[in-house]
């Protein structure tokens, strides 16, 4: 009980200021998702794609691919945005460390926004994608676990990112080198399964790849799920979070 107490109370100012700037995050978690379908559902005018002996049209492939970005890039931007600054420019996260609250509640707490901003941008492309492409896409209990895993595995990155960078010119440059490589090839656009051998082993190295394929999967509903891609996000989900002790504990904030 002390541990949710915790969370709650990390929380509690992160969601209060999502809150107050709802307007603004809603219409922002909708204009990049909607972007990309353009330029790639419609923009390529790309015809079916093939995944694992299956047919479907590229619509409906990218539609759950961008829904896995979304996950990615709400998730990640609010939480390091908000904690790098809370770090860098009022200093307030130096106070947090010394209340009497445990540093997994910190960790866990910090990522509360990320978690509930990424659900919400992800909820809103799955609503516009099924508009368009009802056949195909499918709320399955399975879904939203790849959801919730991914938005809290991203949420968790955002966190490292932020107590590990030094300034914000650095944030930008931990961006441009980790969040945008996995933006364009981490399977959001295209098949990963349609590369060569190499390729595939160092893109299923990037957390995206696996929650691009689990969600696609568990919304398209057509092949089987991979059980071992989620395992893999689960693991990223650890590893983040005990990267995050590490700083925390270690002080190197």
């Amino acid at each position: 009980m002390n541990f949710f107490k915790d969370v709650y109370h990390v929380a509690w100012g992160d969601i209060r200021f999502m809150r107050h700037n709802f307007h603004n995050i809603l219409i922002s978690s909708l204009v990049t998702p909607i972007l990309y379908l353009l330029a790639f559902g419609y923009g390529l005018k790309a015809g079916d794609i093939e995944i694992d002996g299956v047919t479907v049209p590229y619509l409906d492939f990218v539609i759950p691919g961008i829904i896995a970005l979304s996950s990615l890039s709400a998730s990640f931007s609010s939480t390091s945005t908000r904690l790098n600054v809370q770090r860098l420019y009022y200093r307030c996260f130096d106070e947090m460390m010394m209340c009497p609250i445990s540093y997994s509640g910190i960790i866990v707490g910090k990522t509360m926004i990320g978690l509930c901003r990424g659900l919400l941008s992800t909820s809103l492309m799955f609503i516009i994608g099924y508009a368009l492409a009802p056949s195909y896409l499918h709320l399955t209990p399975l879904f939203v676990v790849s959801l919730l895993l991914s938005c809290f595995t991203f949420a968790l990155l955002g966190v490292t990112a932020a107590l590990m960078v030094k300034s914000h010119a650095t944030m930008a440059t931990f961006s441009s080198l980790v969040i945008t490589p996995m933006t364009f090839l981490c399977g959001t656009f295209f098949s990963v399964s349609s590369l060569p051998a190499w390729a595939q082993t160092a893109l299923y190295v990037l957390p995206l790849t696996e929650s691009s394929v689990c969600i696609r999967a568990a919304t398209l509903d057509i092949y089987a799920f991979p059980f071992w891609a989620l395992g893999v996000l689960a693991m990223f989900t650890i590893a983040f979070f005990a990267i995050d002790m590490w700083l925390i504990k270690n002080k190197k904030i």
